[in-house]
């Protein structure tokens, strides 16, 4: 009999996985689709050559995750590249104000107003934030505060909606790009904690960068699945899980899925029922005869491009999503251009380029030429540039990847209490009804991400458990 079955070889599902081999127990991932890595993949979607992305593209929150810079990933092909800036926010007159490693360089592209108010904002955090960021992480219950004062301080300039915090800034530049940071999570900027969905962008961004993995995000995927390999786990792939008597018999069950699917699956029948998910998004790749002809500069040196043209136009995007169930007429967009600092993502001189924008769950439509048109506002040629391009509403990102329910990419909405507490209202968000059937996807704290953190925080719940039944 096996110590621990996992379901789902996403980045959580390997990472809890790795965990539990690290400490002796034997392990085996059980994966539905022929390759590993949920949300992180990389694919020829488009032409020979081409290597996408489908879901995650840049990670600020792995380089920073603690299980990840715990584990040696490196010595398994896993390298991280920077671009330049880590981010850019574009706007119509041709400037932009950027997320820099540099705080000051930062400061100084929100203008002489702003400057002072947003390194005040950053400075109390910034120099703790490896401590900061573990305990962030790794609530609740799962590990005691290092330093919860600098937490408890975090949540008092967190917990408030992000208007609230951004109410410090008197100019849009800095307005309008740490809305788009909140806009990551597909949260509407008046929602609860949303300052410090925003305020962990941007320390993720001055401690280390958003770097994309070279080769693609499957990178990642690949290395925890070599490294967990090394310590004796197994990994079945092409191995769909509709009950759990098609798993062999072990000691404890993982799931690295949605609450729905869990539920169907352990027979757990309305237990999940009110977990709510998020809008969906519209996704497109593209392969490009070169780079995006951004107007503004730095936007053209940046591995991320926020695209909204101010705060306004960002929250109306937001809300006509989650709130008004139609398509954003200029929707807020993130894209994401590896090649800036990747070469090996595209044939010489070619280009892949990344982007998606937010829609109602489960919406039908097609967003193509409204993305476009928001694109050729801040990159005037855009489409001639355009050699192919491969689209995905809610229904094809759902059909690749089961926990996106309704296309949601973050398995469950970032709303209300559930922000802080999901999948239930509960200190133990890891345990299911069955005491030997836990959870570890996005769907449990700290919530969306490719940063394993979800894994690695269910395994300490799994490996208590096989402790005190060994």
């Amino acid at each position: 009999m096996l110590d621990a079955v996992v379901v789902g070889a996403g980045p959580n599902g390997l990472t809890a996985a790795v965990e539990l081999a690290r400490r002796g127990f034997s392990v085996a991932v059980f994966e539905a689709r022929g390759t590993v890595g949920g949300g992180a993949r990389t694919e020829e979607l488009t032409l020979p050559g081409f290597r996408h992305d489908p879901c995650s593209a840049a990670h600020p929150l792995g380089i920073n995750s603690p299980a990840f810079r715990a584990l040696p990933l490196e010595r398994y092909g896993l390298k991280w590249l920077h671009a330049e800036l880590p981010m850019a926010h574009p706007f119509l007159d041709g400037t932009a104000a950027v997320l820099s490693r540099s705080v000051a360089e930062t400061a100084a592209s929100f203008g002489s107003r702003d400057a002072g108010a947003y390194r005040r904002l950053v400075a109390p955090f910034l120099s703790k934030w490896d401590t900061l960021t573990r305990d962030f992480m790794s609530l609740p219950l799962t590990a005691l505060p290092r330093d919860p004062v600098t937490l408890a301080r975090f949540g008092l300039a967190g917990l408030p909606p992000s208007t609230w915090l951004t109410r410090r800034f008197h100019d849009e530049p800095a307005k309008t790009l740490f809305a788009g940071l909140v806009a990551h999570v597909m949260a509407p900027l008046s929602g609860v904690a949303t300052g410090a969905i925003g305020l962990v962008f941007a320390l993720a961004a001055h401690a280390r960068g958003w770097p994309v993995a070279e080769g693609g995000s499957q990178s990642i995927s690949d290395a925890l699945t070599a490294y967990l390999k090394d310590l004796g786990g197994l990994v079945h792939t092409d191995y769909e899980v509709k009950r759990l008597d098609d798993l062999p018999p072990a000691r404890a069950y993982v799931f690295d899925t949605s609450p729905t699917a869990l539920a169907r699956i352990a027979g757990f029948g309305r237990y999940y029922e009110k977990y709510k998910y998020g809008p969906g998004v519209f996704k497109i790749d593209y392969a490009l005869d070169g780079p995006v002809p951004w107007t503004a500069e730095p936007a053209r040196a940046a591995g991320t491009v926020q695209i909204g043209a101010d705060s306004k136009e960002i929250g109306a995007a937001l809300r006509a999503a989650s709130r008004e169930g139609r398509a954003p007429d200029r929707p807020f967009m993130i894209t994401v251009q590896p090649g800036v600092v990747d070469p090996t993502r595209a044939p010489e001189g070619k280009h892949v380029f990344w982007a998606y924008a937010h829609v109602p769950s489960g919406w039908t439509g097609d967003l193509t030429d409204v993305m476009e048109r928001q694109l050729e506002r801040f990159a005037p040629g855009f489409r001639d540039r355009v050699l192919a391009r491969a689209t995905a509403g809610p229904a094809e990102l759902a059909a690749r990847n089961a926990n996106y329910v309704g296309g949601d990419i973050g398995t469950g909405a970032v709303a209300g209490l559930q922000t802080l507490l999901r999948p239930r209202l509960t200190l133990f968000p890891y345990h299911t009804p069955h005491p030997a059937i836990f959870i570890c996807s996005s769907a449990t704290p700290p919530g969306p991400g490719v940063h394993g953190m979800s894994g690695h925080n269910a395994a300490k719940a799994v490996w208590r458990r096989l402790r005190q039944t060994g």
